[in-house]
């Protein structure tokens, strides 16, 4: 079936095809990351955009001596599948097989390992600028979406790569056909254009003759055409930039000459490719947001809806951010891009004018949401644990030490399966804990979630919950309940062993506690720690075990353990969580299991502290 493709295991082999080849090549690669992705799940709509940019890369440049960053890095299933890891994608994301992800340690033309938006040319740059100090004759390419080009990373490396006169070169791969509005230079630039008074009479003269003969759409698309055209070529050429574009990403007539003339080029150079998303998959094309990142699924069908279930975490937020915004006016939800990852598709439908999306901007997110509760908003931040890592300073020094009231939900705390190391929020409680003025939560089941985002939305001063990716066990309730800050609970009463859980680890400390007949606390509070439960447990057992899902250094266990020692506390202490390394890709379930975070393993590693002590 894939006759052509099967004969590519390096470039080398791609760049001795013959040119009239590389249409069937891109249609079998197409076809075959279709296929794959739909037996293992994965980033699909992005990576069928790329195929035919891929191709062309490969093609035109030397690689891996030429260097290519892809930002990201969720695209680049075809550069996988060219570079010797055709076979491997049938283990893609599972433990033990390939990343969806570009990683240094997978292959040699992985050059540099992304994951978290906005950084290719930053790399690009410090390798271009290598190169040239060590005299090689060397290409470095960065290719960046035009959703990262809202960060404010990606303009920070574009200013600096200017001034550098390094041999780079830039692709944006445009696959929404603009740049996103928050990008400021650019909408300035175009508000001034767009405002003067001959454009406006003569625009609104037109459309209504336009309209007239049925011809306004298109006058339209031409209008947008013509931004697209002036606009960016600009803006980038005033960072320093020769600019070139756009051209169409999926037309290698146009892609590989155009990249065989910029390759003899010297300096910085930006080129503007225009893409679209699930390119040659109808389904994926018409909605390219639900093929994002599906799970298994038949081609020939497209993706099903599920019948039911449990709702997850990030659903319980939805429900409660639009139930608690129907009872206070206040209510402001903001988001860096992550919509439909963070529950937020009602809420936005019903509250339009109380949702923002700001783009790929996570330290923007958290200092606008402190501009909004200066003025008597009350916002909540939707973000992912390892998203908010990017806007830590801005958290502290624009929220916490002015002890604005920002609510934050911080999903995906935890392992998250198939994203891997880069997206795992294995560092919250150690980075959240030691933030003056912050309360920092952590729910067991669906209704403490809400219970928590209630009790945070109702303070007056910074507070997080963080809760797990996937499905939330419990019943809701439809009222909006607070609960006393600081305060835990005993659910289950035993003997010598006391564990204290943490979030999503009351469940197994719970099975395990029945193996063992040990007490069992549900701490539910990171900061502050509930002082008299902890006392209390103190006094009347020998063992103590925190069990939480994140690294032990510097977490929860660690918060215990500070107290503990002030107590003066005489018993054993266990820290159960995440070891001290990176943990990769797989089932959530079999790598909880692999650090002993599941029942069997807390009570395996209880057992064996008892039978030493």
């Amino acid at each position: 079936m894939y006759e052509l493709l099967k004969t590519i295991d390096d470039p080398a082999q791609l760049r001795a095809l013959e040119r009239r080849q590389l249409g069937q090549l891109a249609e079998e690669l197409r076809a075959f990351v279709l296929e794959s992705v739909s037996k293992t799940g994965g980033h699909l709509s992005s990576n069928l955009g790329t195929v035919e940019l891929t191709i062309a890369l490969h093609y035109v440049f030397d690689t891996p001596e030429d260097r290519i960053v892809w930002d990201v890095g969720h695209q680049t299933y075809p550069h996988k599948i060219l570079t010797g890891r055709r076979e491997a994608m049938a283990r893609l994301r599972m433990l033990d097989g390939i990343s969806g992800f570009p990683r240094r340690s997978e292959s040699r033309y992985d050059t540099f390992g992304t994951a978290h938006s906005s950084t290719s040319i930053s790399a690009a740059l410090g390798m271009a600028v290598s190169s040239k100090l060590k005299k090689e004759n060397r290409r470095c390419i960065a290719v960046i979406g035009d959703g990262a080009m809202s960060a404010g990373m990606a303009f920070e490396a574009l200013n600096n790569a200017g001034a550098m006169d390094a041999d780079l070169l830039v692709i944006l791969n445009d696959n929404e056909m603009s740049i996103s509005p928050p990008v400021g230079a650019l909408t300035n630039y175009l508000a001034r254009l767009l405002s003067g008074r001959v454009y406006s009479s003569a625009r609104r003269a037109s459309e209504h003759l336009l309209k007239r003969v049925g011809v306004w759409e298109l006058a339209r698309r031409a209008e947008e055409h013509v931004k697209g055209m002036v606009t960016p070529s600009t803006l980038f050429e005033e960072f320093g930039f020769n600019y070139i574009g756009p051209i169409d990403g999926h037309d290698l007539d146009a892609l590989i000459p155009t990249l065989a003339n910029i390759k003899k080029l010297k300096g910085p150079q930006f080129l503007h490719v225009i893409t679209r998303k699930g390119q040659g998959y109808k389904l994926a094309e018409d909605d390219p947001i639900a093929y994002h990142g599906p799970g298994k699924f038949n081609p020939a069908e497209g993706l099903q809806k599920s019948a039911g279930g449990k709702p997850t975490y990030s659903h319980v937020f939805g429900a409660w951010l639009c139930d608690m915004a129907a009872q206070d006016p206040r209510l402001v939800a903001v988001t860096p891009a992550m919509r439909e990852g963070s529950g937020m598709v009602e809420f936005s439908a019903r509250f339009p004018e109380r949702y923002f999306d700001v783009g790929i901007a996570e330290q923007h997110a958290v200092t606008f949401c402190a501009g909004l509760a200066c003025e008597g908003m009350k916002p909540v931040l939707a973000i992912y644990s390892t998203f908010l890592q990017r806007g830590y300073d801005q958290l502290i020094h624009d929220v916490a030490i002015q002890n604005l009231p920002v609510l934050f939900a911080l999903d995906r705390g935890g392992l998250v399966g198939g994203d891997g190391a880069t997206h795992n929020g294995a560092f919250d409680y150690a980075y959240l804990r030691t933030v003056p003025n912050l309360t920092v939560m952590a729910p067991s089941d669906a209704e403490e979630c809400r219970r928590m985002l209630t009790t945070g939305f109702g303070t007056s001063s910074p507070a997080a919950v963080r809760y797990p990716r996937g499905a939330a066990p419990g019943e809701i309730q439809k009222e909006l309940i607070s609960i006393p800050i600081g305060k835990g609970e005993i659910r289950r009463t035993g003997k010598r062993v006391a564990i204290l859980a943490f979030g999503a680890m009351l469940k197994p400390a719970l099975e395990a506690a029945e193996l063992l007949d040990a007490t069992v606390a549900n701490m539910r509070f990171v900061k502050p720690l509930d002082a008299d439960l902890i006392r209390k447990i103190s006094q009347e057992h020998g063992l103590l075990v925190t069990v939480e899902e994140h690294q032990v250094m510097g977490g929860a266990g660690s918060a215990v353990c500070e107290f503990l020692t002030e107590a003066n506390f005489s018993g054993n202490v266990l820290l159960l969580g995440l070891p001290d390394r990176f943990i990769d890709h797989g089932d959530p379930a079999k790598l909880l299991a692999s650090v002993g975070l599941d029942a069997a393993g807390i009570a395996t590693s209880i057992r064996r502290v008892l039978r030493d002590g």
